[in-house]
């Protein structure tokens, strides 16, 4: 297993390859769009399946025989992994941290390209260019940044600094006028990957070596939440801030604001974590 002392620059690796998936996803998506509407499709369900077979067959069991838990289905189901994140306080405050970070995050892949086109007049190529410098950003700081930070600064000081650069970078997405200036945002907020791998590493610390692999379920099913929380937020948000009729018009036309939003939540989610890794002297 990781040593604790290394396991936040190894979720950092994690995040550098969702990074670059985020670099040549879109260019092989428009690509096999290009032949045909449904082949980018089919192509995820074929990348699935060769990740699930590699995975089975292939990858190797990194947890001893003897630091094994035997399977039950007490805790194979969302509400088993609420009892192990509510086991310890400081673990539950972490996990709230996640579930308000990755909330956040779903402002990106729900709303990005109609907002940029709405509020920018951006087409695919420039949406899919600023996609793929999102995910340099990413993967440069979680690839190559998040071990030298995290041992300067320790754990708790790299949470706190990430998800302040991610309330920052919403804020510049959310107030910024013209695409240059949303632009000028993307390495403020890659800056953001550092929170997650070190809340990560933080929650990993508060629970058993037997129980890690129930752990990553749980922050999964956080994540697995958010996705069915989040479209509908901040969609609706976008919708109700740009629209145009007397009867239901908001009192300022903000179509950023659902970036404000992300940007409150994750200041929120430092206000969190800054009082549960205190309180835990994490």
């Amino acid at each position: 297993m990781t040593p604790p002392e290394q396991r936040a620059a190894s979720f950092g690796k994690i995040g550098m390859v969702f990074g670059l998936g985020f670099i040549f996803g879109p260019a092989l998506g428009g690509w096999l769009g290009a032949i045909d509407p449904r082949l980018p499709f089919w192509g995820a369900a074929a990348l699935s399946l060769m990740n699930a077979c590699y995975g089975f067959f292939v990858l190797p069991e990194s947890l001893p025989p003897d630091k094994r838990m035997p399977f039950t289905w007490t805790r194979a189901n969302p509400v088993g992994s609420l009892k192990l994140l509510r086991s310890h306080r400081e673990l539950f405050g972490l996990a709230t941290v996640a579930f308000l970070g990755y909330l956040a995050h779903t402002v990106l892949p729900s709303l990005s390209v109609l907002y940029m086109g709405y509020r920018y007049g951006w087409g695919t190529a420039s949406v899919g260019l600023m996609m793929a410098g999102v995910g340099m950003a990413a993967t440069i700081v979680q690839g190559g940044l998040i071990r030298p930070i995290t041992n300067q600064f320790g754990e708790r000081r790299t949470v706190l600094i990430g998800l302040l650069c991610g309330a920052v970078g919403f804020s510049v997405y959310g107030t910024a006028w013209e695409g240059w200036i949303f632009c000028l945002g993307i390495p403020v907020m890659a800056f953001w990957g550092l929170a997650g791998p070190a809340t990560q590493s933080l929650m990993t610390r508060r629970v058993s070596s037997t129980e890690q692999g129930q752990l990553q379920g749980a922050i999964a099913g956080i994540n697995g939440v958010t996705g069915l929380i989040g479209p509908t937020l901040f969609t609706q948000t976008f919708a109700y801030f740009i629209r145009s009729d007397s009867a239901f018009s908001p009192p300022l036309k903000l179509p950023g604001a659902p970036f404000i939003l992300a940007s409150l939540l994750l200041l929120g989610a430092a206000v969190i974590a800054w009082r549960t890794t205190k309180a835990g002297g994490l």
